[in-house]
């Protein structure tokens, strides 16, 4: 497998190259902390993979992106950029949350063991947060309800008994407190409920951002199963409809 994956829905711009099998696959990645450096870094940064490794992009077969939630325009870049090369190489593309990419991370980062669980909150600005929680199962963040956006104080946990694929209670817990935190949003943890901080066992891991070589390693495994859509069917996913800016006075 040739997987080209990109990231720039944070600060962070990155492009990875997955090589290799799902389970036995390496990826090899460029990445750089730059706010608004996107358009500039990213193409450089996956003619570089592709060089390094003696590759062209037609002997990619398939590209995926983080797709949000995230920064509005950091995701237009990715989601255009990756548009265009499944248009151009008649290749699927796959999606990843970027919440998803950041829970891997932590999860990898922590040494976590199979039913690990880890709560990704992101600073969405506009005094809300995304927010997503995850268990490790089968080497994978498995997703434990929705995806959501609010403010901090309107957070919850899932519950202790509830998790992904938990057929008969198999992974419950008798308690809710060794949880893993990770991202951005854990900077406003005064503002959550004492229920959701008082669940992590640990500190957040408040600087993870997304990286490509996380949508890789989750993009790979999709890609495997016979997951893929077209071009045009790849489109970001903002969480709200509101823009994360404000307008100046006297501007329209």
């Amino acid at each position: 497998m040739k997987l080209l994956a990109l990231d720039t829905s944070s600060a962070g711009c990155s492009a990875a190259l997955w090589l290799g099998s799902a389970e036995a696959g390496l990826a090899h990645e460029r990445f750089e902390i730059a706010p608004r450096g996107h358009t500039r870094l990213l193409m450089p940064m996956v003619r570089s993979l592709l060089q390094e490794h003696g590759l062209e992009p037609a002997d990619l077969d398939v590209v995926a992106f983080a797709c949000g939630p995230g920064s509005f325009a950091g995701l237009r870049i990715a989601t255009g950029v990756v548009q265009g090369l499944a248009w151009g190489l008649n290749i699927p593309v796959i999606s990843v949350s970027s919440l998803a990419a950041v829970a891997l991370d932590a999860l990898t980062q922590a040494g976590a063991a199979h039913g690990q669980r880890v709560a990704v909150a992101f600073d969405a600005r506009m005094g809300e947060v995304y927010w997503g929680c995850y268990q490790l199962l089968d080497g994978a963040p498995v997703l434990l309800g929705k995806e959501r956006v609010c403010a901090p104080a309107a957070l919850a946990m899932p519950a202790a008994e509830s998790s992904a694929g938990d057929v008969g209670g198999a992974h419950a817990r008798a308690d809710n407190a060794d949880w893993l935190g990770a991202g951005s949003g854990w900077a406003l943890s005064e503002q959550m409920p004492v229920a959701v901080t008082s669940a992590l066992a640990a500190l957040p891991s408040i600087d993870l951002v997304p990286r490509a070589a996380c949508v890789a390693r989750l993009a790979a495994k999709q890609f495997a199963a016979g997951a893929g859509v077209s071009a045009e069917q790849a489109q970001p996913v903002y969480l709200r409809d509101e823009v994360t800016w404000q307008k100046l006075p006297g501007r329209e």
